[in-house]
């Protein structure tokens, strides 16, 4: 007896002590984070286990133990998460007096999705990045603890945020720690701590606390087990329960899991207070704010003139309303009936501020709404209105999904279900959206609504499929649309070429011939440069080369310059790219590519930026800017890795194909081929069996590189890729003796060029012909036509082939001249297998020729990421400019420059200029 008093007085005084009883493991990984934040190392961590195991104590734990700290806090609310950027806004508000230290469009995005000031829809990637240079500005004065928990109920916008932020975070002095029942997949991959229940020996300790009288030991070690040693479970369930319920075990039976178990301890104290007090209670349960003037106010309106501090433990009043626990809230707002929650809400919307705070207002409206109500229906739609403008898509779809559930006339249920499709298709909802569309289409649609549902259906299968099913179904929109909609067919019929050219032959029934056969048919106009591309891109496969060249020639020159609105050139201006490739304008390539880049960069549109850096580091490396294509690759993935966007990685294909390192090359077009070949991407897989063949062929390897530049040049032919690869392939079957191939490939390349101007498709052509018909003209007028480009691999080339041509008939003087300036150049690039190959010619001419290496020193020092932020601060960027390119703060990229001028060896950045001169 004297041991069991003692044993439950250890337990009660350690419980006092700390909430922590045997948790030194997880408070040891805690205390290593903070060290290492102080240190200045940056540090993720989410905090994983079930409700009551104690993830809270050991954020509390965390946050009193980091001395020295500046805080940041936020929890998850669960009647909060429609709201968009909710608990954002609860993290953020005391860092919102530096938002004028953070880059201009950063700042505009934050500022819009707080609704301080009116603006466009911010890109929520763009929001991220306000929100990290927010921190690391933060940081610079002292060490940063953000500390957010309950994130399984944060609203989606804050969550994508924030996973942003955590898989950003550098080299900043920042530890963020998340507590969560089950992380999403906002913040899945990043490291976590699992929390499990208590050893039996702690338990135990922490069961003697709770219990005033003596359990005899089964029941004891019952309770443990059946709590698994859960802490909070161990303190509330015996709460309530009579001596004799507790000895027998009586009170602990039921088939509920855990949590529910735990909200009915917690609803048993809650039974023994007076009625008033309960529904104050359930007041402060239904307001996710804890805005303890918001409660008083309500609990006026429904006159309760009850004032407290704390209400039996479970619910203290300060600057805000804190419940014990969320299950606390939870078990009392769901025990209560339909009558009290709706009684409740009508309370708190009548004491919210309509100017103030009209979305909560409608919210709280909605939920007590008894039935439809037109009225609170439109106050959701304007609330979904705002939302969307915030760019908060999901929020939007969550209003607009309650306001079909209170409209009662059908056109308008119908109109609402629609607009809730396209917000959440937006925000990537995708189970929502098909929900909606069902909604909608169980509705009275005319044949305008009817192609609106097909147009949601083809855009959600398109955004979360680049290839696959998606062209049919735009394809099928677009024609429903026709008679409707001359202009929204026609944009249709756009978004249904890109999806196919996407696809290529990995269509699955419509490609880019059924699209184009279609699209010519439409209505035309000629008001909008997309018309023009439309026109073009489609004639190819109707009319053919010769009158299809023209219409891409004006519509590439159109998105190249000033013509093409910034919408367009956002929307479709990489297919402006494919038409002036297609059309041989290098020109117009380059200039369509950069201004779709930079306005991208302006606006924040970063799933634009994704495609858009893919499509300009194709373009640089084929100019043989190496340095930047690196750079532009490094941005790729930053872009890629941010946004989540699945795109081949067409830039660095290109870049490793003329690079020619087979280390390098094979395993990215190895995994190209198989992860995009797997979504439906035909086209990337094309590209990477074009670098192959281009790898293959610097080699010398050229039996291996013939069939895979016949793959690649047979994949959707009428494009540029294949005209690429017939160039391979012409190659590759002349060394390898294969003249018949190489004949038939030159008569496809010469339809492809045939009634071109441009240079480079000349340049091309003469070079393959002269390849194939052994003509010394031929080769002399591809270097002629190409040496007034800025293509100067191709030109490279061109002398190469040349020069072996004169060696193979003794004229060993000018063999060596143009393999001196094929070597020269591919040197000087960077194109590690040409120049291997110009070597061994040169030396075959009795030239002695020592490897050179193939980059810069300086270049090969770095990372390309490294390489990226280096040019990048060489042409005049700052370090915030940079680490809105990169996603990076400021403190992350000068962090990086200290590693780039030990490995340069120099120690300004004006000295970046000697170190990495610009070979444009």
């Amino acid at each position: 007896m004297e041991r069991e008093e003692q044993f439950r007085g250890l337990g009660a005084e350690r419980a006092r002590e700390t909430k922590l009883l045997g948790r030194r493991a997880e408070r040891s990984v805690l205390d290593r984070l903070l060290a290492d934040v102080r240190h200045g190392t940056s540090r993720v961590l989410v905090v994983r286990g079930e409700a009551g195991v104690g993830k809270t104590a050991l954020l509390n734990y965390a946050a009193e133990t980091a001395t020295g700290f500046s805080m940041l806090r936020a929890v998850g609310v669960q009647s909060e998460m429609e709201l968009a950027f909710a608990a954002l806004h609860q993290l953020c508000v005391p860092l919102l007096d530096r938002l004028d230290r953070i880059p201009e469009p950063q700042r505009r995005a934050l500022a819009t999705v707080f609704g301080l000031a009116p603006g466009p829809a911010p890109d929520r990637f763009m929001v991220g990045l306000a929100v990290l240079s927010l921190i690391s500005d933060l940081a610079d004065e002292q060490p940063v603890l953000v500390v957010v928990d309950d994130v399984q109920w944060l609203d989606t916008a804050t969550a994508q945020t924030l996973g942003f932020v955590a898989r950003r975070i550098g080299a900043e002095a920042v530890g963020l720690l998340f507590g969560a029942r089950e992380p999403g997949v906002e913040l899945s991959g990043l490291p976590e701590l699992g929390v499990d229940g208590l050893p039996d020996d702690d338990a135990l300790a922490l069961l003697g606390s709770a219990v005033e009288f003596l359990l005899d030991e089964p029941i004891r070690n019952r309770i443990v087990a059946e709590t698994r040693g859960n802490p909070l479970a161990l303190l509330e369930l015996p709460r309530g329960l009579t001596a004799t319920q507790l000895a027998a075990g009586f009170g602990l039976v039921g088939q509920q899991g855990l949590p529910g178990r735990i909200e009915q301890s917690f609803l048993r104290q809650a039974d023994t207070l007076p009625a008033p007090t309960r529904q104050l209670l359930l007041v402060a349960a239904a307001e996710p704010m804890g805005d303890p003037v918001l409660v008083r106010r309500a609990a006026d309106q429904l006159g309760i003139d009850e004032v407290f501090a704390e209400i039996d433990g479970l619910v203290t009043l300060g600057e805000r309303v804190t419940f014990r626990h969320p299950l606390v809230r939870s078990a009392l707002y769901g025990s209560a009936s339909a009558t009290e929650r709706r009684a409740v809400h009508l309370a708190l919307a009548d004491a919210t501020d309509e100017a103030a705070d009209p979305d909560r207002r409608a919210w709280h409206r909605a939920a007590a709404a008894t039935g439809p109500d037109e009225a609170v229906a439109l106050e959701l739609e304007r609330s979904a209105d705002r939302a969307q403008a915030r760019g908060g898509f999901a929020a939007a779809a969550a209003f607009l999904q309650r306001a079909v559930s209170l409209t009662r006339d059908p056109v308008r249920r119908t109109e609402r279900a629609l607009a809730g499709a396209h917000a959440s298709v937006q925000a990537g909802a995708f189970a929502t959206a098909w929900a909606l569309i069902a909604t909608a289409q169980a509705g009275e649609l005319d044949d305008l609504g009817r192609a609106r549902i097909d147009l949601l259906r083809a855009e959600a299968a398109y955004a979360q499929q680049r290839g696959g099913d998606a062209p049919g179904l735009l394809l099928r929109a677009a024609a429903t649309l026709e008679p409707l909609d001359a202009r929204l067919a026609r944009d249709t019929y756009l978004d249904a070429w890109s999806a196919a050219l996407f696809a290529g032959p990995l269509a699955t029934e419509t490609g880019l011939r059924e699209v184009s056969l279609a699209a010519r048919t439409a209505p035309r106009s000629a008001t909008k440069s997309s018309d023009v591309l439309l026109d073009g891109l489609s004639s190819l496969f109707v009319e053919g080369q010769a009158h299809a060249v023209p219409l891409l020639e004006k519509a590439a020159l159109a998105f190249g310059g000033q013509e093409a609105s910034p919408e367009e050139v956002l929307r479709w201006g990489w297919l402006g790219t494919a038409a002036a490739a297609t059309a041989w304008d290098f020109e117009s390539c380059l200039s369509t590519a950069t201004r779709q880049v930079e306005i991208a960069r302006g606006a924040g549109a970063l799933a634009v930026l994704a495609v858009g850096v893919n499509v300009l580091g194709q373009v640089v490396a084929l100019a043989g800017d190496f340095a930047e294509a690196t750079s532009l690759r490094a941005e790729a993935d930053a872009v890629r890795e941010a946004t989540g966007t699945h795109i081949g990685p067409y830039g660095a294909l290109v870049l490793a194909a003329l690079r020619g390192r087979p280390d390098e090359a094979f395993p990215l077009i190895d995994d190209t081929i198989a992860s995009t070949t797997a979504e439906g991407q035909g086209t990337a897989a094309q590209y990477a069996r074009w670098a192959r063949a281009v790898v293959l062929n610097g080699l010398g390897r050229h039996d291996e590189a013939l069939p895979w530049a016949t793959s690649a040049s047979d994949d959707t032919p009428e494009l540029f890729v294949s005209s690429w690869a017939l160039s391979e392939r012409v190659e590759a079957a002349v060394r390898a003796g294969r003249a018949a191939e190489a004949a038939a490939a030159l008569e496809r390349l010469q339809a492809k060029t045939r009634g071109i101007d441009a240079p480079w498709g000349r340049g091309i052509e003469a070079r393959a012909r002269a390849l194939v018909l052994d003509a010394e003209d031929a080769y002399l007028e591809a270097i002629k036509y190409l040496d007034g480009t800025r293509l100067r691999p191709d030109l490279a080339r061109a002398h190469l082939v040349y020069g072996e041509w004169l060696r193979r008939r003794a004229r060993r003087g000018d063999a060596r001249t143009e393999l001196r300036v094929a070597f020269e150049a591919f040197a000087s690039i960077g194109m590690t297998a040409f120049a291997e190959r110009a070597r061994r010619e040169l030396q075959a001419t009795g030239e002695t020729v020592r490897r050179r290496a193939s980059t810069p020193a300086a270049g090969n020092e770095l990372t390309p990421q490294e390489l990226q932020i280096a040019l990048l601060v060489r042409d005049g960027l700052s370090n915030p400019e940079v680490g809105t390119r990169l996603f990076l703060s400021p403190r992350t990229v000068e962090w990086h420059l200290r590693k780039i001028f030990d490995k340069l060896s120099i120690s300004s950045r004006r000295q970046l200029r000697e170190a990495l001169p610009d070979e444009s």
